[in-house]
């Protein structure tokens, strides 16, 4: 989406009753898809609790509540990982009942989590799209927990690469507008009535072009078959794991600045510390906050030593960083 002034246009329409604006922007598709009570049936709540030592309490709490998506009829339900990752506990919420879930599988890489409820919903599975289909200025309709209430028609404004300051990057994610309140796990359903995204934030910059144009960035779904058997069986993804350096980085005025050390980590044991400036890997300059991660994930899986060229003050200096995969410092369950 080039501009500002495009998207405005775009989601002026939005403002009708969702059936009608959904038949109206669905077109000749939305007659071949199910009924919208069906489609929203499959978003459900979730509600995880998480063990008081869990490593990621302090920034995303103890007690954590978003949608989750049923893809099976068998209980299977795919939320973003953040809401129940470290959880001990879990319960899904459809309609007026209350099940117990199981923590079934979490994958960094991607952002995905799964649940599994203790006995099957009785709603109709959520069909999982193609998000490769996707195009600019395609229709959607992103859904939370909640019902019709909790539904709304909106847009695709940009399919860009995204770099997430917590060591995260998705080469391309989804971008949305206008922004849905309750993006947590949230469905993104094409106008076909399948699903092709999972909701993970809320941005300034939807569009990427630099403007203050708020939206809802999502997981693509196809990022899910090919470690969804993975995740089912070993609740990871199998082979190596990227190496993860446990610091959080933001780029601001085009420089790289450490902005938490995770406590117990690798980058704080080597010494990095907040506030220091990332200058380098390897003597090689990132361009960009994609960049770093690209070049320390080319240095080699988790386990190596990974050297970080940075400003501690007004001192420059190399920090070798030996690097861990980031489930061996998480206070997963056994099952992960």
């Amino acid at each position: 989406m080039k501009n500002g002034r495009r998207v405005d246009s775009l989601l002026a329409p939005l403002a009708a009753p969702l059936a009608a604006v959904w038949a109206l922007l669905a077109g000749p598709a939305a007659a071949q898809a199910p009924s919208l009570d069906e489609l929203l049936s499959a978003v459900v709540q979730i509600k995880t609790y998480i063990a008081p030592e869990g490593r990621t309490v302090q920034g995303l709490g103890k007690e954590r509540s978003g949608s989750g998506i049923v893809i099976d009829q068998n209980g299977l339900v795919l939320t973003i990982g953040y809401l129940m990752v470290e959880a001990y506990a879990a319960e899904v919420i459809s309609g007026n009942r209350t099940i117990p879930a199981e923590v079934i599988g979490y994958d960094h890489e991607t952002g995905f989590g799964l649940l599994r409820t203790n006995e099957p919903l009785k709603v109709r599975p959520l069909a999982m799209g193609k998000s490769a289909d996707l195009a600019d200025r395609d229709p959607v309709l992103v859904a939370s927990f909640g019902g019709p209430e909790m539904a709304a028609p909106a847009f695709v404004v940009a399919k860009r690469e995204f770099a997430g300051n917590w060591e995260y990057m998705l080469d391309e994610a989804i971008f949305t507008a206008p922004p849905h309140p309750a993006w947590s796990g949230a469905a993104l359903i094409s106008r076909e009535g399948k699903l092709v995204g999972v909701g993970s934030l809320i941005v300034g910059d939807a569009t990427g072009t630099q403007q203050h144009f708020p939206g809802n960035m999502f997981v693509p779904i196809d990022r899910l078959p090919p470690i969804l058997g993975d995740l089912i069986t070993d609740g990871r993804v199998s082979g190596p794991a990227k190496p993860w350096l446990g610091i959080t980085t933001d780029e601001a005025r085009g420089r790289l600045f450490v902005t938490r050390v995770a406590p117990g980590g690798p980058g704080e044991k080597a010494g990095i510390k907040s506030g220091d400036v990332i200058v380098g890997v390897n003597g090689a300059a990132p361009k960009s906050l994609a960049d770093f991660y690209r070049k320390v994930w080319a240095v080699g899986p988790a386990g190596t030593d990974i050297p970080l060229d940075v400003l501690q003050g007004s001192s420059s200096r190399r920090i070798g960083i030996k690097s861990i995969d980031r489930h061996t410092h998480l206070k997963l369950k056994s099952s992960l």
